[in-house]
C-alpha cells in the first residue's frame, strides 16, 4: 500500500453539524415533505465526495434513527465518518424547508437544533491525528455558531490543522439566528486571518463588513490574510482572486427549484478541484456549474451532481 492507497489519509476534512432535512414539496398543497439530509459541512463533504475527492468528517450525532440515517449517507456517499462521535444522551438535529414564491430566495427554514450532539463537541473529541493527516480542513460560521463549546472545538481543529501544515477552508455561513452580528463579525474576522481558502457568500460579508462592492469585499478577505477567495455571488455567478489574479465567474445556465444548500455544493466542487490541482479559474467555473445543478431538484444533497453530469453539462456548454 502506498501513502496515497492510505485509508487514514484524507484530501479534506470538515467539521461541523449534520442535519436531517424535510423539504416541502408542491403536492398535496404544501403538505408533502421529502426527506434528505443537510448541514452545511456535511453537504460539503458530500459534494467533494462526488467530485472524487478523499472526504472525512468530523461530528457528533445523537443515539437515533436520525444519527443512523446520516452514517448510512456517508457510508453511501464514500465520506470517511470515524471522525463523528455517538452520543447516547443527545440528540441529531432536523430542519424543514418551507418554500413560498413571494419571499425572497424562495425558501425558509425551521430548524430543531438547540442542543444537538454536534453543539456539545469539545476539543477533547476531536480525532486531532485525522486532522494533521488532511490536506485541508474545512468548517463554516455554523460551525462555530451553534454553542460556545462547538465555536471552542473549531479553533482547537484550526490550531491543530495549521500546526500541521495543512489548509484551512473556511465558508462564513452567517445565520443570524444562532449568534448576534457583532459576535458574527468578530469571530467570522478572526477566522478569516487564519484561513488559507475563505468561500464567502456576498450577503454575509457585506453584513460583517458594512462595505458593498463584490471587488471590495474580496480584497478585504484578501487583505487579512485568505490566500484564494471565492465569493458567492448567487445568481450573479462568483468572483474567485488570490494575490496574483482575478476572474469573474458567470452563472451557469440551470432551471432551478430549489436553492437549498447550492453555496455548499459551490464550495464542495471548487475546494475538490483545487485538491485536484485545478488552476483557480477552472476551479470556479466547475463549481458554478455543480452549484447549478443541485439547484434543479429539491434537498440540499440529493441533486448535488456527481463528477461526470458537471464534466457533461461544461463540455455541453463549450460546444
Amino acid at each position: 500500500m502506498t501513502a496515497a492507497d492510505d485509508p487514514d489519509d484524507l484530501g479534506i476534512l470538515a467539521y461541523g453539524e449534520p442535519m436531517v432535512e424535510f423539504n416541502q414539496t408542491g403536492q398535496d398543497n404544501g403538505r408533502h415533505y421529502l426527506q434528505g439530509f443537510g448541514g452545511d459541512t456535511s453537504n460539503f463533504a458530500i459534494a467533494a465526495a462526488r467530485q472524487g475527492a478523499r472526504v472525512g468528517y468530523l461530528s457528533a450525532l445523537g443515539d437515533d434513527p436520525y444519527g443512523r440515517m446520516l452514517r448510512e449517507l456517508w457510508e453511501a456517499e464514500g465520506v470517511d465518518h470515524r471522525g463523528v462521535k455517538t452520543e447516547p444522551d443527545a440528540f441529531t438535529a432536523i430542519y424543514f424547508v418551507t418554500h413560498d414564491a413571494g419571499r425572497q430566495g424562495g425558501h425558509q427554514f425551521h430548524f430543531f437544533r438547540a442542543g444537538s450532539a454536534a453543539s456539545r463537541m469539545a476539543p477533547a473529541d476531536l480525532a486531532r491525528e485525522r486532522i494533521a493527516r488532511a490536506r485541508v480542513l474545512h468548517l463554516s460560521g455554523i460551525s462555530l455558531a451553534i454553542s460556545a463549546q462547538a465555536c471552542d472545538t473549531g479553533y482547537a481543529a484550526i490550531e491543530c490543522a495549521r500546526a500541521a501544515g495543512v489548509r484551512v477552508s473556511f465558508d462564513t455561513n452567517l445565520r443570524r439566528k444562532l449568534w448576534s452580528l457583532d459576535r458574527a463579525r468578530a469571530v467570522m474576522t478572526d477566522v478569516m486571518r487564519l484561513a488559507d481558502i475563505c468561500l464567502p457568500s456576498l450577503e454575509d460579508v457585506q453584513a460583517i463588513t458594512g462595505l458593498a462592492e463584490p471587488d471590495a469585499l474580496v480584497d478585504h478577505c484578501l487583505r487579512l490574510g485568505a490566500k484564494v477567495v471565492a465569493l458567492k455571488l448567487g445568481a450573479e455567478g462568483a468572483l474567485v482572486a488570490d494575490a496574483t489574479q482575478r476572474h469573474r465567474i458567470p452563472p451557469f445556465p440551470c432551471r432551478p427549484v430549489d436553492a437549498t444548500g447550492a453555496g455548499d455544493a459551490f464550495g464542495g466542487a471548487f475546494v475538490a478541484r483545487l485538491v485536484a490541482g485545478d488552476a483557480l479559474p477552472d476551479a470556479g467555473r466547475y463549481a458554478a456549474c455543480a452549484a447549478a445543478l443541485s439547484t434543479q431538484g429539491y434537498g440540499a444533497v440529493a441533486p448535488i451532481p456527481r463528477a461526470a453530469e458537471v464534466r457533461a453539462a461544461l463540455s455541453q456548454a463549450r460546444a
